[in-house]
């Protein structure tokens, strides 16, 4: 394997990471401000109201979109191991 393919392979992987990671934090982002934005408007400053919602929305939209995350990544291990072969 040379550098470019090398260079290749880490570039998929962190548009990989990227790809996975953006829906759910995405969801966080969306609750997390919708949490403040309640707050503001009434003057609740519990610590609590942030996390929980936000722990719960996070784990829902895992579970939610796990099976996505599942086929993105067999076909990112297909597509190296692919690599991997055409170079043995």
């Amino acid at each position: 394997m040379n550098q470019e393919e090398l260079i290749d392979v880490a570039r998929e992987a962190i548009l990989m990471c990227i790809q996975i990671a953006a829906p759910v934090m995405l969801v966080g982002l969306a609750v997390g401000v919708s949490i403040a934005l309640v707050q503001a408007l009434t003057q609740i400053q519990e610590i609590t109201l942030v996390f929980v919602p936000k722990i719960i929305a996070i784990f829902l939209s895992i579970f939610v979109f796990f099976p996505g995350f599942a086929m993105a990544m067999i076909a990112f291990m297909d597509r190296l191991a692919d690599r991997i072969v055409g170079i043995g």
